[in-house]
């Protein structure tokens, strides 16, 4: 299985992100304050290794991060963890996947 894979089914929320990117901050802003996340930076030795693999995940575009996975499925980017988190439903996915207990 692919490490990025691995991670994302080991957790509830995983964020893969950077910490040069405000697109980044933003996203995992906006987790912290609807309860919870977990992020996994570039700072593990495969960290280049996991990169490509997201970009391989979503089809070739870059840049892959950051890159939201909730309950082990990829859910996206910025763009569209705001989108699902204004149209409701960001905090209903959250708690079906284990992050919340509200």
């Amino acid at each position: 299985m692919d490490r990025v894979a691995k991670l994302a089914l080991e957790r509830a929320v995983v964020v893969f992100t950077t910490s040069n990117r405000s697109m980044c901050h933003s996203v995992t802003s906006l987790l912290q304050q609807v309860g919870w996340t977990a992020i996994h930076g570039w700072k593990e030795p495969r960290g280049r290794e996991m990169e490509r693999e997201l970009v391989r995940m979503l089809g070739g575009r870059a840049p892959a991060v950051p890159a939201v996975f909730i309950g082990g499925d990829l859910v996206g980017g910025t763009n569209r963890v705001m989108a699902i988190h204004l149209a409701g439903e960001l905090v209903p996915m959250l708690k079906k996947a284990g992050a919340l207990w509200l």
